[in-house]
Parts: C-alpha cells; sequence; structure tokens
C-alpha cells in the first residue's frame, strides 16, 4: 500500500496545527472502515516487527514484553524518517494507529459490533503466531507485562495486543509528545485510564499519570479560548475519572459545571402521580426535569436511527406500573427529602412548564451527564432504599425520553438495572435486563480468532439479536464513549455473576465464573459460602504444583512447590489465600512476588496486625507506610494510618496523614473528627511572652475599640481542632459523638478565650441529639457552669435588655437581645436544660445562680427548693435507711444550702416586675417557717442513725438560727 493511498484518512498527515482546537485535543474517531488500512500503513508494520525477524527474537524468548518491543520500534521509526515522510508527518501516523487500535480494541472488548477483521493476523508477526500455543504464550507475555503494581489485568482479554499497539505507541512512546498535538496528551490519558479500569484494584502509578495528564488537559481546554459545549464534555469525562477513583464530590462539582457550561437545565423534583396500579390517590413521585439547550444539541444535525439501542425489558409487575402515571399541572415539593430535592417555586420557567409524563428527547451529553450525577451519588451515600430511590430518576429520565445514541442508551438500562437489582418486584426485570445487556455484548464483541481463548460460534443471547438495520456502527458507539462510565464484557459478565450470588444462584454465577477462568473471584464466591477448603483448593491450584497428579481433581492437593513462572495475578491469589488462612506469611509473599509494588498486601498485613492480641501497633504502621509508598492516594490507608498514629501517640504524624486523608476526600466527618483529636493532643506551640487580651463581645450600644497589636495566639492548636471537628459536625450533623468533641474542644480553650458560641451551640445540638433518651444526663454540666460562670461575671444584665416597644405608646417590654453570647446561654438553660433537669441538684442551683443575675429572685427561690428536693430523693435510700454517712452529708449540706443561701437570702426580697410599688410582695415571707420546717424534716428521718453525729449537730445549730425572730 502506497502512502498516498485514498484507503486511509488524508489526515493522517497531519498534526491539527491548522485545525480548530476541538480537535487538536479530541482525536479524531475513524470510521469503521478506516481501521483495518490505518493498521496496514508499511509504518505500522514495520513498528509490528513484521520486517525484523532478529528483534523478534527477544520477545519469543521473553527477554522483553511485546509491548516494550512496539515502543522501541515506534522510537527508532521516528529517529529514521523513510518511504518519503517527514518526522512530523511519521508522528502523526504513529498517532492514528495507536487511535486505530484503540479504537479496535474497545469496540471488540467493550462496544460492538464485531470486528470485520483478525487483529492477530494484522498485528502480530507470522513468527509469533505460528501456532495456537505461540500465539497464546505472546499474548501471555503482553498480560504479564501490562501488569501495574501487582494488580493484573484480565488473562484472557480478547483481542490485547490491540491495546498493547495503543499502550505501546500513545503512552510509551513518548516521542508522540514532543512538541506534538494536543490530541496526543489526550490520547495518552484516555489509554492509561482505560489501562487502570482493566486492573483490578485502582493502582497509584497510573492514577498519578492519568491525573498529571488531566491538569495540563485542563489549563488548556477550560481556558477562555474553547466553546462552552467543549469545555462541558471535557468535564464530563473528568468527572468520570473521578468516580472511578472515588472522589465523587469532584465528580459532582464538574457535572455540575458542565451542565452550567452546557446551558442545560435539570432538577429532582417532587410530583404528584401513580406508581402502581392500584393507588386511588396521587402521591409525590420522584422524577428529573430536564432540558437541553437549544444550541448544545450536538446530535440534532445527525440522521437518528429508528432503533435508538438495544431492548428495553417491560417490568410485567401486578402491582408497579411501567412507569409512573403523573397527574397533569401539579407539582409538590417532598418535605422529607434532603435538600437536593427541588420545590415547584425553586424551578425555572423552562423547568416548570416540562410535562413530566412526555418530556423532550435530551442532547446525548446533557443525557451523559445525568448518568453520571446518579454514579457518583450511588457512590457517595449508603447503600439504602432512599438514595436508590434518588438515583433512578436520571436513569429513568434519559430511557424514557430516549436517545439518539445506541452506547447511551445501553448505558442507562445497565444503570436501571444495577438501581433495581435491590427492590422485590423489579429484581426480576434487572437481573433478565443485565442477562440481556450481557449477552449483547458477548454477541457484539465476539472475535473471528479461531486462536481465541474463547468460542468463536455464535454466541446464544438471551433475547434476538437484532438486525443490521436496527443495530449501531462502531463509530456511532464509541462517540461518547470516554464521557461514559463503560465497562469491558468480562467486567459486565462478572458483575452479573455477583447479582446471581445476591440472589442465591451460586451455581449460576461459578458457571460464569468458570467460564472466564476467574478463579480468584470463584474462590471468594466458594468462601462466602462458608466453603473455604474448596476455595482454598482453587487459589492454590493456581499458584503450587500438584503433590498427587493424576487423583480425582475433588481430591487433588497443590501442596508442591510454586508453580513457574508465577501467573500475572500471584500477587492477588496469595493475598486471598492469606485472608482464607488467616496466614500473614502469605501476605508478605504477595508483597515480595509483586516485586514490592502490591500495596493492597501491605494493607492486608497491617490489618493481620491489628487483630493481634495485643496489636501490633508497630508494625501496623510500618505495613500502611509501605502501601501507601506505592499508592499515596489511597484514602483509606491515610485514614487507617492516622488512627494507628493516635493510638501510638504520634500526634504530630497523625495529623499529617488525617490531614491528606481530608485533601482526598474533603466530606470525610470521621478524618475531620480524629484529624481534631490529633491536633488537640499535640503540644502546644510555646507561647508568646504577650498573651492576646482575650475579645470583649461589644453590644450595639456600646463602642468598640479595635487593639493596636494583636499577639500571637497562644491556643492556635486548638483552634485548628476545633476549625477541624467543626467541619466535621457539618458533614455528620447528626452524629452526637461529634457533636460532643465539638464542645470538648471549645471548652478546652480556657477563659477568657473560649469561643463560646461554639459551646453553646455544640450543647444544644447534643441535647437535641440526645435529649429524649438520656435526659439530664446528655447535658455536660461543667461546662453548663463555666458558661454561667462566664454569663454573670461578663455582663450587666441590664444592658442586655431591649425594648421591644419603643417609640409606640404601649408599656414597655424588655427582652434579651438574642444575638449575644449572654441571649444565646440564656436560651440553652431556657429551652433546652430546664425542661430536661429531675435529679440533678447541681444544675438547679445554674438555674438558681441564673435568675439572681436576671433580677428575678422568687426563681432563684424555687431553683434552690428543687435543687434541696432532688438531693433529698436521690439520697434517702443511702442516708436514711442504709446509714451511708456520704449521702447523709450531702443532704446536711443541702439543707444548710437552701436555708442560708436559698431562704434566708432570697425570701425577705421584694418579688420581681414590682419596682414602683408602695407595698411590694415579698417573695416568701413566710421563709423561716419554710426553713424550719426543711430542718426538723430532716432531723426526724435521720435520727435513728445519725442523732449526736457532725451532721446532725450542724442541722441543730441550723435549727437554732431559723427559729430566732
Amino acid at each position: 500500500m502506497s502512502e498516498t493511498s485514498s484507503s486511509y484518512p488524508a489526515s493522517l498527515n497531519t498534526l491539527f496545527d491548522n485545525t480548530p482546537l476541538r480537535e487538536r485535543f479530541d482525536p479524531v474517531r475513524l470510521a469503521d472502515a478506516e481501521i483495518v488500512p490505518t493498521l496496514q500503513l508499511p509504518l505500522a508494520q514495520s513498528v509490528f516487527g513484521h520486517n525484523d525477524e532478529s528483534a523478534l527474537g527477544r520477545v519469543a524468548q521473553g527477554g522483553v514484553s511485546y509491548t516494550t518491543f512496539l515502543a522501541e520500534q515506534a522510537k527508532n521509526a521516528i529517529s529514521q524518517p523513510r518511504d518519503g515522510l517527514t518526522s512530523e508527518q511519521q508522528r502523526s501516523q504513529l498517532l492514528h494507529i495507536g487511535l486505530a487500535a484503540l479504537f479496535g480494541f474497545l469496540q471488540s472488548n467493550v462496544t460492538g459490533p464485531p470486528l470485520e477483521f483478525n487483529p492477530s493476523d494484522v498485528i502480530v508477526p507470522a513468527t509469533l503466531r505460528s501456532d495456537a500455543a505461540t500465539l497464546k504464550a505472546l499474548r501471555s507475555n503482553v498480560i504479564r507485562g501490562l501488569s501495574v503494581d501487582g494488580e493484573a489485568t484480565y488473562k484472557l482479554t480478547p483481542n490485547v495486543e490491540l491495546f498493547a499497539v495503543a499502550k505501546a505507541l500513545l503512552v510509551d512512546a513518548d516521542v508522540l509528545l514532543s512538541n506534538g498535538p494536543l490530541a496526543a496528551r489526550m490520547a495518552r490519558m484516555r489509554v492509561n485510564f482505560l489501562h487502570q479500569k482493566m486492573l483490578s484494584e485502582v493502582t497509584g502509578t497510573l492514577q498519578d499519570a492519568i491525573y498529571s495528564d488531566v491538569e495540563e488537559l485542563s489549563k488548556v481546554i477550560l481556558s477562555d479560548k474553547t466553546s462552552s459545549l467543549d469545555k462541558g464534555r471535557f468535564l464530563v469525562e473528568r468527572a468520570t475519572i473521578h468516580t472511578h477513583h472515588g472522589f465523587d464530590a469532584k465528580a459532582r462539582n464538574d457535572l455540575e459545571q458542565a451542565a452550567i457550561q452546557r446551558k442545560f437545565e435539570f432538577a429532582l423534583t417532587g410530583k404528584l402521580g401513580k406508581r402502581t396500579k392500584f393507588q386511588d390517590r396521587d402521591i409525590s413521585q420522584l422524577v428529573i426535569l430536564a432540558r437541553s439547550a437549544e444550541s448544545s444539541s450536538e446530535a440534532s444535525t445527525q440522521a437518528e436511527p429508528e432503533h435508538s439501542g438495544p431492548t428495553k425489558l417491560d417490568l410485567n409487575d401486578d402491582t408497579l406500573l411501567e412507569s409512573i402515571s403523573f397527574t397533569k399541572d401539579n407539582t409538590q415539593e417532598l418535605k422529607e427529602k434532603p435538600v437536593m430535592v427541588q420545590d415547584e417555586a425553586s424551578l425555572s420557567p423552562a423547568l416548570a412548564s416540562l410535562d413530566a409524563g412526555d418530556q423532550p428527547k435530551l442532547d446525548a451529553v446533557d443525557s451523559t451527564i445525568l448518568l453520571s450525577l446518579a454514579s457518583a451519588i450511588t457512590n457517595t451515600s449508603p447503600e439504602d432504599g432512599l438514595t436508590r430511590e434518588e438515583t433512578q430518576p436520571y436513569a429513568t429520565r434519559v430511557l424514557e425520553g430516549g436517545s439518539s445514541n445506541w452506547q447511551i442508551y445501553t448505558q442507562a438500562l445497565l444503570l436501571r438495572s444495577r438501581i433495581e437489582g435491590y427492590r422485590p418486584r423489579t429484581v426480576e426485570r434487572a437481573v433478565l435486563q443485565m442477562q440481556a445487556l450481557v449477552d449483547q455484548v458477548i454477541a457484539d464483541t465476539a472475535t473471528l480468532d479461531s486462536q481465541a481463548s474463547t468460542s468463536v460460534e455464535e454466541p446464544t443471547t438471551f433475547l434476538p439479536r437484532p438486525e443490521k438495520s436496527e443495530s449501531a456502527t462502531a463509530s456511532e458507539r464509541l462517540e461518547y464513549i470516554w464521557i461514559l462510565n463503560f465497562s469491558t464484557r468480562w467486567d459486565l459478565e462478572a458483575e452479573l455473576a455477583t447479582r446471581w450470588v445476591n440472589l442465591g444462584g451460586l451455581r449460576t454465577a461459578l458457571d460464569i465464573y468458570e467460564r472466564l477462568q476467574m478463579w480468584a473471584e470463584t474462590a471468594l464466591c466458594y468462601a462466602a459460602t462458608e466453603r473455604e477448603e474448596k476455595a482454598k483448593a482453587i487459589v492454590r491450584r493456581q499458584l503450587y504444583e500438584p503433590t498427587n497428579e493424576g487423583a480425582e481433581d475433588e481430591n487433588e492437593k497443590y501442596e508442591g512447590p510454586e508453580l513457574s513462572p508465577l501467573p500475572a495475578n500471584a500477587p492477588r491469589l496469595f493475598c486471598i489465600l492469606g485472608d482464607l488462612n488467616t496466614d500473614p506469611t502469605m501476605y508478605e509473599r504477595s508483597w515480595e512476588v509483586s516485586g514490592q509494588r502490591y500495596s493492597r498486601a501491605m494493607r492486608s498485613l497491617a490489618r493481620h496486625y491489628l487483630t493481634m492480641k495485643p496489636p501490633a501497633l508497630e508494625k501496623a504502621e510500618e505495613a500502611y507506610k509501605n502501601s501507601l509508598h506505592i499508592n499515596r492516594l489511597n484514602h483509606s490507608a491515610w485514614f487507617a494510618l492516622g488512627c494507628v498514629q493516635l493510638e501510638l501517640q504520634k500526634f504530630d504524624e497523625a495529623i499529617a496523614s488525617f490531614t491528606r486523608t481530608v485533601q482526598l476526600d474533603d466530606t470525610d466527618g470521621e478524618a475531620w473528627s480524629n484529624l481534631a483529636a490529633a491536633i488537640l493532643r499535640s503540644p502546644e506551640p510555646e507561647p508568646s511572652a504577650v498573651e492576646p487580651t482575650p475579645a470583649r463581645e461589644t453590644l450595639p450600644d456600646e463602642e468598640g475599640k479595635p487593639s493596636e497589636k494583636t499577639p500571637q495566639d497562644p491556643y492556635k492548636r486548638k483552634r485548628e481542632a476545633l476549625a477541624a471537628v467543626h467541619r466535621a459536625a457539618q458533614l455528620k450533623n447528626t452524629d452526637a459523638r461529634i457533636w460532643d468533641n465539638v464542645l470538648t474542644v471549645a471548652t478546652s480553650i480556657p477563659p477568657p478565650f473560649t469561643p463560646y458560641r461554639d459551646a453553646v451551640a455544640a450543647q444544644r445540638k447534643v441535647i437535641e441529639l440526645l435529649g429524649p433518651k438520656k435526659g439530664e444526663k446528655c447535658v455536660d454540666a461543667p461546662v453548663l457552669g463555666m458558661l454561667v460562670d462566664h454569663l454573670v461575671t461578663a455582663y450587666d444584665y441590664k444592658k442586655l435588655l431591649i425594648n421591644v416597644n419603643e417609640g409606640t405608646d404601649a408599656a414597655p417590654e424588655y427582652v434579651t437581645r438574642s444575638g449575644t453570647i449572654a441571649g444565646q446561654i440564656l436560651s440553652l438553660i431556657d429551652d433546652s436544660v430546664v425542661p430536661l433537669i429531675t435529679h440533678s441538684a447541681p444544675m438547679w442551683l445554674l438555674v438558681s445562680r441564673v435568675e439572681q443575675f436576671r433580677n428575678r429572685p422568687s426563681k432563684a427561690f424555687e431553683a434552690h427548693e428543687k435543687a434541696w428536693r432532688a438531693t433529698v430523693s436521690s439520697s434517702t435510700q443511702g442516708a436514711f435507711q442504709m446509714g451511708d454517712e456520704k449521702p447523709w452529708m450531702d443532704v446536711v449540706r443541702a439543707t444548710e444550702r437552701l436555708v442560708r443561701d436559698g431562704y434566708a437570702k432570697y425570701g425577705p426580697m421584694d418579688k420581681e416586675g414590682q419596682e414602683g410599688s408602695e407595698n411590694p410582695e415579698l417573695v416568701a415571707k413566710d421563709w423561716r417557717f419554710k426553713a424550719r420546717s426543711a430542718v426538723r424534716g430532716i432531723l426526724g428521718k435521720g435520727k435513728e442513725f445519725w442523732e449526736d453525729s457532725e451532721g446532725w449537730g450542724l442541722l441543730k445549730e441550723l435549727q437554732s438560727e431559723v427559729g430566732s425572730t
């Protein structure tokens, strides 16, 4: 084939220097008929090694991986231009060859339809595919070379040589990025992301590479030179990457920004309607109202196919309707739902005018925004019915509105089946729909390779296969693939097997796992059903030589030496064996065979150390550090390391670990709380020579003078801890333990620097959460005492009052300023504390002090009486029935306090509210009688046990005092 042939794209010889920005960062999508001609270019054949028998010898002998060989060939081609091509043209062709291989791999493993050529015939030199065994060895070589940090890809990945080409040319051959097009960086990011999705777990090495490219692409694509539509599409793709790596908050933020850029309006709201066939009245139903901007419909200019996606199965339930029957022109707010559910008043006019049961078709990219949002919400919320109830409308909107793209419609069906798999009335449709989708993917990705490990027979399907005219081309299916959270065919089958396990269909699940030769999953499936010996045997068969060869399979033992070579996923298998046997040596062996790169081995070893009696904390810390040295973006490992360091009292190191944790996930309330604990326990910095002057609250009618100098805050660490625990409380607003931590941290700063507002708010929240169950026990009495001390010493009650009728003819009415700290303390006591007090004398005494501060002597008098009664009631059994001296002296002191500090002090005072009265009424003109009665009553009860005791004498002395006139 000549270099000027018209059978491959003319764009092969350009680097997009004169094309729009969009085409420079978004690699071209080759038409179906262009993939094979591109892979058959002379340059491609040279890179594949068709003309270099000597170099292929190193690959055949296992001296180098085929992927590395391809990268070296590409670099050599760039350094030695030939066939009349410039270096720039060669680089452009290499980019297109890599993209053709990438699209072919996706078509044969993700989207379909089936390839019309055999990739191994086009790519693999004849020397390396002379027979089935040779080709199998080459593919095993490629699979082994794709292992990263001990994580291996699926060992039977179909047409893996296509991915090897894409990986070698678009990632490993750096020559493409030397002054190359932005499309090359985008392609490298996508190949690395696909590689990440092919592994069993996220790896730090690939994650670092992906996010390095994401950062550079963001700088260019999100600049002012890019159109809003293109910015929106890139933001959706970045959100997909965030979601896969567990950064769901970042993903939701990107999706919200994408909707803004694209002027895409949508809202989760409530509409009146019927969900079941037997409802006799309308109730609120969750629904997504969505409308694409007229200018953003990228697919509107394309002819829509008659059949827009795979077959959608009907529910066919005797109770549930196929879709909600909405009442026309009625919207109702769902009060019990979180704030993300909008009511009618907050909807834009464009959304408010929509008919929930007949909404317009969405733009393809806008549909992916809804699907991505549902995935992000599911990943960050608890797996309960409410969460699934909130996410299902996103998939429903895409399905019922229809989609002009086959792959987007497929993704919506998959998402709906995942959500419905947990509801009894929809679980059957969910499983059957997923089975239909899996069958479709298997049929659409069938290979022509006669030497492939999978069957080449026409695959059977649950539903009749669509006619070719009803299906979609590869280019259409691939058009939006990077902004969809797609799954490979083997991952989909494994997910289906997991669904069967959940439904009790163990045999069906095992059939799938065994057909796919996913032995790790097979073993885990057996272990989950308490057949651990069978699970161990399956794992050992992949790692060790048999010891009784020729025996029946059920009785065959694998206790011999390790296999050589070990399988690519040996690190994972050793870890599973360690879990099954509770054997830490298996974790160490996993770490060893991975070249000290398999971070999961160290995490498992650390967890083992923590289960020991007593826990080996130092060893666990070291193991977690080794794990994080490989994968520094593992949120759970940072959190666990911080907890271990807290136990070891390595507070500064714990601060660093929890800081890293919240940097990775700002919504982790537990991490914020633990960060506060670490900061609080760490040593305070050396205090400054001059302590800061405490900030005094300035009332509206007072003049405040700013200080001339602000010295260093000696309590800076504690204020940092307070900020951290406040963030935790925001995230876990109903967690009383965290609010109690807020209270503890706030009051650990001594007066007069105490943040009283925080203390009051925290105590109020603790009472709100625990008061109904624990009553007065949820009130922190020492903290309440500190608040009362501050109230009565720092404020003049008269200055806290305002006349609400000032400027009117009405009589003056004075109330406390609600916005002041003093007003908040008073409100806390009146509204939250007093209603809870039952048996706590100290709290009633605090109430008495507060009433005295408010110039309400009669209230103070009553509080003293309640405090005395509470003490007598709680001490009666010990003091008067069992003869215990401690409760007896408590009663004596309480009686003495009642008489001297209560009756004698407040009884002779004028009642409040009698200013200007000529004959004011006393609080208790019979206070002496009350006092004598109280003393006489205690003496009568205590005579049997305590006559002539020290307490008895104190009471007799007190009796003589109140008895005198």
